[in-house]
C-alpha cells in the first residue's frame, strides 16, 4: 500500500485510530516518508445513518484536502520505544502489588495479623517472615526475630501477631503468590536493563548553568519499585533540567511524563495548550449564552494521572506549592484542588522542558504573605467602593 501511494504521488495521509490496528500502518507510512495525520474519530463525525468504510474514507479525504483535520499528538519514535518499556514495567509493578494483596488476604484468613505490626509485606521484614513460614518455621518468636531493627513494633508484638491456624491450602496460595512475586521482580529487572540501554542512546542535552547561591539538589521520596540504575542522572542528562525539583514530582513521575509526552514541547504553542491536551483545563459546554455543564474533558492520559497523583502528595508539604494546594483544598474541595494543582504542575513541567528553566521553591511562608497581601488589597478596594477606608488595628 505504501508503494502504491508513493506511485500515485501521495505525500500526506489521514487515518483514524481504531484500537491498536492503526499502529503498524502508522509506523509503515511514517517510515516510508509520508506525512501521517492521526485524527480523532470524534472530530470527523459525519451525518448520522448507514455508512461504509468507503464513504468514511471519502469524508476524511474531503476534510483533509481543505485542511480541516487536526493531527493528534504522537511522540518521536525513540520516545515511543521508551514509553513501551516503561508501560510494560508499570504492568509488572501492578502485578507485584496484586501478589502482595493476595498474600495479605491469605494470611488474614489464617488469623496471621502481620499487617497490624508492619506496614508492608514487600519490605525486608515481611519477605523474611513469609519465606521462613513457607520454609516450615512455625515458632512465632523465631519468626519475630527476623524483623528488621527499624520496625517500630516490639518482637513480642510481632510474635503475638503470628499466632494463627496454619491451613495448608492457604499456605499453598501464599507460596504461589510469592513465586509469582519473584517472577515479576525478575521481569522488572529485565525492563530496567532495556530502559538503561535505550536511555544511553539519547543525546546529551545542554545543561543550564545554575544560578549562584541556589541548590539544585532536593531529597525526593523513595518509590517502592525504583529502577536499579541511576535514573535521575539519566533524565537530567537527556532533558537538561531536573524535574524532581518540582515539589511532589519524584523520579518515577518524571520518567512517566517524559515517556508519555517526550522532550520536545514545540508540539504545543503555549503551556495552556499543553494543559488542555492533558485534560486539566475547564471545558464548559455553552449554548445560547447558557452554561450547560462545567468540568474538565474526560481524557485518559497517563501523564495527567501522574500529575494528579503528584498533586495529592503536596498536602503536608511545607513548600510554596504545598501551601497553595492546602488553600485550594479549603476553598474548592479535594477533587477540584487536585485538578487545579495538576494543572499548575503541568505548566511548570512545560516551562522547564521548553525553556530550560530551573524550579526554585520560595517556601510556604512566602505564599502565605503573598496571599495575605492580595486579600488585603481586595478588601481595601472593596471598602473604597462602599465609601469606607480601612485602618490597621492598634496592637
Amino acid at each position: 500500500m505504501a508503494n502504491w501511494l508513493r506511485s500515485c504521488g501521495v505525500k500526506s495521509v489521514a487515518m483514524q485510530s481504531t484500537g491498536v490496528y492503526w499502529i503498524p500502518l502508522y509506523d509503515i507510512l511514517e517510515d516510508s516518508g509520508f506525512e501521517v495525520f492521526l485524527v480523532n474519530a470524534r472530530h470527523t463525525k459525519n451525518l448520522p445513518g448507514r455508512k461504509s468504510d468507503v464513504q468514511e474514507s471519502q469524508w476524511l479525504l474531503k476534510l483533509h484536502t481543505h485542511g480541516l483535520l487536526n493531527n493528534s499528538f504522537q511522540p518521536a519514535s525513540e520516545i515511543r520505544v521508551l514509553r513501551t518499556y516503561w508501560r510494560q514495567r508499570a504492568e509488572h509493578a501492578t502485578g507485584m502489588a496484586t501478589c502482595v494483596q493476595r498474600m495479605q488476604k491469605a494470611l488474614t484468613q489464617m488469623n496471621i495479623q502481620l499487617a497490624n505490626v508492619i506496614s508492608d509485606l514487600s519490605g525486608r521484614t515481611g519477605q523474611a517472615i513469609i519465606r521462613a513460614i513457607l520454609a516450615g518455621e512455625r515458632n512465632p518468636r523465631k519468626l519475630a526475630a527476623l524483623s528488621d531493627r527499624r520496625i517500630h513494633a516490639t518482637k513480642e508484638e510481632i510474635a503475638n501477631s503470628l499466632e494463627g491456624n496454619w491451613r495448608s491450602e492457604l499456605l499453598f496460595v501464599v507460596k504461589q503468590q510469592l513465586e509469582m512475586y519473584d517472577v515479576y521482580q525478575q521481569r522488572i529487572a529485565e525492563c530496567d536493563q532495556k530502559l538503561q540501554e535505550h536511555l544511553a542512546g539519547f543525546a546529551d542535552a545542554v545543561l543550564p548553568e545554575p544560578k549562584e547561591g541556589l541548590s539544585l539538589s532536593k531529597k525526593t521520596r523513595q518509590h517502592r519499585y525504583m529502577p536499579q540504575f541511576p535514573l535521575t542522572g539519566e533524565l537530567l542528562r537527556i532533558a537538561g533540567v531536573d524535574l524532581t525539583q518540582i515539589d511532589g514530582v519524584d523520579v518515577m513521575t518524571a520518567q512517566t511524563l517524559i515517556s508519555e509526552v517526550g522532550l520536545d514541547m514545540s508540539r504545543w504553542k503555549t503551556e495552556a495548550h499543553f494543559a488542555s491536551w492533558l485534560g486539566l483545563c475547564p471545558d464548559n459546554r455553552i449554548s445560547g449564552d447558557k452554561v450547560l455543564s462545567r468540568g474538565t474533558r474526560r481524557v485518559i492520559n497517563r501523564a495527567a494521572t501522574a500529575l494528579r497523583i503528584a498533586a495529592t502528595t503536596l498536602l503536608k508539604s511545607k513548600t510554596y506549592l504545598g501551601a497553595q494546594y492546602r488553600r485550594l483544598r479549603t476553598r474548592l474541595g479535594a477533587p477540584k484542588a487536585i485538578t487545579a494543582m495538576a494543572h499548575r504542575l503541568a505548566r511548570l513541567v512545560y516551562r522547564m522542558l521548553k525553556y530550560g528553566q530551573q524550579y526554585v521553591d520560595k517556601g510556604a511562608e512566602y505564599y502565605e504573605q503573598k496571599s495575605r497581601r492580595q486579600h488585603m488589597d481586595f478588601l481595601t478596594k472593596r471598602a473604597a467602593q462602599l465609601g469606607f477606608r480601612l485602618t490597621p488595628a492598634q496592637t
